[in-house]
């Protein structure tokens, strides 16, 4: 069902169904209502989560706010695959196994998901309120090679509409060059539902971006970072952040795992001192 129906959407059927606006929005709505469907299917979800999902009526709604090509709509339906996939995973809290504990109190968890592989979950609290964080991890994205040694550079490739984009990211080499060169082209979305944010991402094509010479295109699977204040302390924030990559080549799963792990790690250490250091940009208009 849903197959065939995104076949329809990305007008990768006959010719004369792509002319069709009307067949087109109906095509739309109904990916969002199955995506939902699916989406609700799993285990009951933590009330910050279940409020993001319930929300979930993104693809019809953006095709009124604006004409979108038939690629732009592959790419606003492939964000949001990724948020239903990963808050999914992050929904189910059996299966997770301590991978580290920080005496400030991050932690980091992992567990394997059929057909996913091994994911990682960084647990932190914040000491700043949401929306500055929000800023920092959202609007200012392609400032992130600034305070984050793991990333050499981010780029805005594409915006399609207000929430989606597509992304290239040059990641640095590891210490000790355990892992060389990586890149990665992702498709990502934020959504805000109340008082939490969803910040979603997976892998995707983009030809104005080929593999680069001496660069290994590794991939991200669903990942997501979800944002919502502390309770009883609304200037902290909760910072889930589920992690999952490809990094193709060839490289031992302990040292997949060790890598992946402290990069979650470090991240939260880097993120702080940012947001310390860094003044807090002038609120959107």
């Amino acid at each position: 069902m849903l197959l065939a129906t995104f076949k329809l959407c990305a007008g990768s059927s006959y010719r004369h169904v792509r002319n069709m606006k009307g067949l087109r929005h109906q095509a739309v709505l109904a990916i969002g209502q199955e995506l939902n469907r699916r989406a609700l299917e799993g285990p009951s979800p933590h009330v910050w989560i279940s409020q993001v999902r319930r929300g979930s009526s993104l693809l019809g709604s953006r095709l009124e706010e604006a004409p979108y090509s038939d690629q732009e709509l592959a790419y606003i339906r492939q964000g949001e695959e990724a948020m239903q996939k990963a808050l999914g995973i992050l929904s189910s809290q059996e299966g997770w196994k301590q991978e580290s504990l920080q005496p400030n109190g991050d932690k980091v968890l992992s567990k394997m998901v059929p057909e996913v592989g091994k994911v990682f979950r960084l647990e932190v609290v914040v000491d700043q309120p949401m929306d500055r964080l929000y800023e920092e991890l959202v609007d200012r994205m392609e400032a992130t090679g600034e305070w984050n040694p793991n990333v050499k550079e981010i780029k805005v490739l594409q915006k399609i509409g207000k929430d989606t984009v597509i992304t290239h990211e040059l990641a640095a080499e590891t210490a000790g060059n355990l892992v060389g060169p990586r890149d990665f082209v992702s498709v990502r979305c934020a959504k805000r539902r109340g008082s939490t944010c969803v910040l979603a991402g997976m892998a995707t094509h983009f030809g104005a971006m080929p593999e680069q010479r001496g660069v290994i295109r590794a991939e991200h699977g669903p990942t997501c970072m979800v944002l919502h204040p502390l309770a009883g302390s609304p200037s902290k924030t909760q910072l889930t952040w589920l992690l999952n990559i490809d990094l193709k080549g060839w490289l031992p799963k302990t040292i997949i795992n060790q890598v992946l792990s402290q990069t979650q790690v470090d991240f939260a250490q880097h993120l702080r001192k940012r947001l310390q250091s860094s003044p807090a940009p002038e609120a959107r208009a």
